[in-house]
């Protein structure tokens, strides 16, 4: 009866295999995609980029500079290496491309061929062309090139908007200077902000230097991005890499090839972040909008009535969700024209109307120069004082108050001594006086929002009042 219990486990275990083994069947036909057919189709299109850029001569090099110092101070320098009267001494720097057009158009990153001299252009068949440079354009890191050539191979362009998180992509590039490479990834993110005038797409995709101007391809073998940052504590690919929507840089290269630069509209204000405690202390309720910490002095903004302290939430009705979508929807806003602005203010919306002008750097406001004695106010451990009427005009301001003297707990909150307070929650200051007795309204173990002036910005410090009861 044993021997007979045994076979018959084994008969039954044997029986189960087949219906486990049939489980597998559902994985096993799963497969990773051939990229072989896009690179096929694609690559002859992705170039080399080699540029050379002056070296920066050094005053010793000057004959008459090295006799000096040998014959009046005696110093021994070596000997200047020799070279052919015609040479001239450069440094060589590597990147990618990619034709758009069978013309010669290509595009590349703004820092590829960032001072350069000399730009080289190596297709895949060996064939090398000298480059001339179209236009630049540093803020989205877009550059066009030109070379003589036609019936060029060339890329298809696509759509960055379609392109989903998850979607495999590949890249071909020169990474050190290997022709050619093919890196293959997944699209990790998509309107990733660094803190750069575009929102990128994030991939795992293997980029390194040397990639860097060549394209993202889809699986539809278009073109979706440009390969133009890494994240690297080692200089090296991480697993983190940045691609330049290909809908923005056909945009920029537009204007490129057309005028050699690109325009933009600016209002002329100075932005910062706004966070989740920042805008519940102020009863915006989502974080949103850009924090406005400066207005530039007779600048659009100015004259439309933008204040520091301001949260400007859509423009142009555009909603601006995070801070770094403020300058790229006010540059896509032709010069010349006016576009509303809603700003969040005091507690309240508020519409303004703004003409835009023509992007360009411009000045601040003025610091603070002269500082009055403070006077004490405890309740938020800060002591604040009066402003004279050359201080209220340094900093284009009706109202405030100087800090004079902070508390270790006022201080990790952020407050420093020299700020100049313009508002407390959603009410403006206008003397020390009156800070006083907003300061004492605030609820032991509260959050007050104070809107402070700095060094000509303007952004909000959140000091708590301590709790009494501790």
């Amino acid at each position: 009866m044993r021997r007979f219990l045994i076979c018959l486990l084994l008969a039954l275990g044997a029986a189960s295999v087949p219906a486990a083994a049939s489980s597998t069947p559902a994985f096993a036909g799963v497969r990773l995609p051939d990229f072989t057919p896009l690179v096929d189709r694609v690559g002859p299109a992705v170039v080399n980029i080699r540029v050379d850029r002056q070296a920066q001569s050094s005053a010793l090099d000057d004959p008459k500079t090295r006799e000096f110092l040998r014959r009046f101070f005696g110093v021994p320098l070596p000997q200047a290496p020799e070279s052919a009267p015609d040479a001239e001494p450069h440094l060589a720097a590597v990147g990618s491309g990619f034709i758009l057009r069978p013309d010669g158009l290509i595009m590349t990153n703004a820092h590829v061929v960032d001072g350069a001299s000399r730009i080289r252009v190596t297709l895949r068949d060996k064939r090398v062309f000298d480059a001339k440079l179209v236009g630049v354009d540093k803020r989205t890191d877009i550059a066009l090139l030109r070379i003589a050539g036609h019936g060029l191979p060339s890329v298809e362009i696509g759509d960055s908007k379609t392109l989903r998180v998850g979607a495999w992509v590949l890249a071909i590039g020169s990474p050190f200077g290997l022709e050619n490479t093919v890196t293959a990834g997944i699209v990790s993110a998509k309107g990733r902000d660094t803190g750069d005038y575009t929102p990128f797409i994030q991939t795992d995709v293997a980029v390194n230097p040397g990639n860097s101007g060549g394209p993202l391809i889809d699986m539809d073998g278009k073109v979706v991005g440009v390969n133009s940052q890494i994240y690297s504590q080692t200089g090296g690919f991480m697993g983190i890499s940045f691609a330049i929507p290909i809908d923005e840089a056909m945009r920029v290269a537009a204007q490129l090839e057309a005028h050699g630069y690109v325009v933009r509209g600016k209002i002329g204000v100075a932005i910062g972040p706004v966070d989740r405690e920042l805008a519940e202390a102020l009863g915006l309720g989502s974080a949103r909008g850009a924090l406005v910490q400066r207005v530039e002095p007779g600048s659009a903004a100015a004259q439309a009535g933008v204040r520091p302290g301001d949260i400007i939430v859509r423009f142009a009705g555009v909603a601006v969700v995070h801070a770094n979508d403020l300058p790229r929807i006010v540059g896509d806003v032709q010069p010349g024209r006016q576009a509303k602005l809603q700003v969040f203010r005091s507690g309240q919306m508020h519409t303004l109307e703004v003409t835009v002008r023509e992007w360009a750097h411009g000045g601040g406001v003025p610091a603070l120069r002269q500082a009055p004695n403070p006077a004490a106010s405890a309740a938020l451990g800060v002591d604040v004082a009066d402003l004279n009427a050359q201080q209220l005009r340094e900093l284009d301001a009706t109202g405030g108050v100087w800090v004079g003297a902070v508390t270790d707990e006022a201080a990790r909150a952020g407050l420093r001594v020299g700020d100049v307070i313009t508002r407390i929650g959603n009410v403006d200051v206008a003397g020390a006086a009156q800070f006083r007795q907003l300061a004492a309204a605030v609820p032991a173990g509260h959050v007050a929002a104070l809107l402070v002036r700095r060094h000509g910005d303007a952004r909000f410090v959140l000091v708590r009042r301590p709790d009494q009861a501790k």
